[in-house]
């Protein structure tokens, strides 16, 4: 340990080896409590450290006397590790990695449930748009329907028309893969009903006000919104939580073609609002103003509705990569979620829903156009969906990134899940409530 520099710092390693040179032990720094990644540096680099052929013949185990929400951390962090998106490649069944055993006394179904809906969340963003339209995108959340015996529907095409669910057709109306509502429903009437929003854009374009490319070339994520709520609602229901769980996806690919809905266009929705186009851009708010309506109504109102969206560079600017922006018509919500994610690690971090910036988004011939004059476009966006949720319900809009830029260990560079872990908190502490 002296010859090695070794001192319990935080993430250093130190290999002891036998009398015949052999790895017996491995000791690692690490602050406590743990962090949900301390165990990802660990994997990261233990496969750094050990060859291919060392890895596959041992497995490791956690020794000492961690408490049992630790080890939980340790091993969701230790399979966040090892998530590669590897489909495509053809060395992906070459790759050696760290093997651990189960801690004793760690919640198994938690971990199992945790690492499945984070990487799902990751899965679905990474995969290319060539291989994930609306269709594909409504197979995946079927399902996850299926595996926990929930109920699954969808509104697909024209029958968006038929059944006034307008901004999303009209978004989508351009691309041969057909515009859609997708609909899980679980758990008994009984329990509080949560609602979740996802915005399900398989690609967008930016429509006649076309993207750059270099703005255009990750649009494959512009359904991030959809992966973190079906990621969300297998966790829910693989924990078999008390909640009566709806999901809705609104999905569209925005494309540009003879069909495109053009800058000026005034929109109906199911709301009753007219909606002047001012960007094709801003397509986002559109989809998903119709779902959140959908979302209201009927005689049993939702305790809670959260929509997750990948909705505007400007929360980005704001708030770079990592911290998604969220809003809530209930001041209370504010605190208590940025709380929430500061304590586990998944820091969300609150926008204002300022009303005098509302009336940048006036429009002379409609009643709201979709994008402000000023410069606070995330701000915008949260506006103008909120004028499609029943004020007296609960809201919460995250606007996310859903995109891991650099890499880290636990979080590859892809598809990344921002918000999620905050959100399933908050509703785990609803229900104990």
């Amino acid at each position: 340990m002296e010859q090695s520099g070794f001192e319990g710092k935080d993430r250093q390693i130190c290999l002891l080896r036998d009398d015949q040179g052999i790895i017996a032990e491995i000791l690692v720094g690490i602050a406590v409590p743990l962090s949900l990644y301390s165990f990802s540096f660990v994997f990261e680099k233990l496969r750094g450290e050990l060859s291919p052929a060392f890895l596959k013949s041992v497995f490791f185990r956690v020794e000492g006397t961690l408490s049992t929400e630790d080890k939980t951390q340790a091993t969701i962090g230790w399979g966040l590790a090892s998530y590669r998106f590897d489909h495509f490649r053809k060395d992906k069944a070459k790759a050696a990695l760290p093997v651990l055993a189960w801690p004793e006394g760690v919640d198994r179904p938690r971990v199992t449930a945790m690492i499945e809906s984070l990487c799902l969340i990751k899965t679905l963003i990474n995969m290319p748009s060539n291989y994930l339209g609306t269709d594909e995108l409504a197979d995946a959340a079927a399902q996850i329907a299926k595996y926990s015996k929930a109920s699954f529907g969808r509104i697909v095409d024209k029958d968006l028309l038929e059944k006034n669910f307008p901004m999303i057709y009209a978004v989508g109306q351009a691309s041969p893969r057909r515009p859609q509502l997708i609909e899980i429903n679980w758990g008994s009437e009984d329990h509080p009903l949560i609602t979740l929003v996802g915005k399900g854009v398989v690609f967008d374009t930016g429509g006649l006000d076309i993207k750059p490319p270099p703005f255009m070339t990750l649009m494959k994520k512009d359904m991030g919104g959809a992966a973190h709520v079906l990621g969300l609602a297998h966790i829910i229901m693989s924990l078999n939580l008390p909640v009566r769980l709806r999901v809705l996806i609104a999905a569209a690919e925005n494309s540009i073609g003879g069909e495109s809905f053009r800058p000026g266009d005034i929109l109906a929705s199911r709301k009753g609002l007219s909606v002047e186009i001012g960007d094709t851009d801003a397509e986002g708010r559109l989809v998903v103003g119709d779902a959140l309506t959908y979302a209201c109504e009927g005689d049993s109102k939702p305790s809670l509705i959260v929509d997750f969206c990948t909705l505007t560079g400007s929360a980005r600017a704001a708030l770079g990569y990592d911290i998604p922006a969220f809003f809530s018509n209930k001041d209370v919500i504010l605190d208590e979620l940025r709380a929430i994610g500061m304590q586990c690690e998944d820091p969300v971090w609150p926008l204002p829903l300022w009303q005098p910036y509302l009336r940048e988004m006036n429009s002379p011939i409609a009643d709201i156009n979709n994008i402000g004059t000023g410069k606070a476009g995330a701000i915008h966006g949260g506006l103008f969906l909120q004028q499609f949720v029943d004020p007296s319900i609960d809201w919460i809009h995250i606007d996310c990134y859903a995109w891991e830029q650099s890499g880290k260990p636990g979080r590859p560079q892809g598809g990344a899940d921002t918000g999620m872990r905050a959100v399933l908190k908050l509703i785990e502490k609803r229900i104990k409530s």
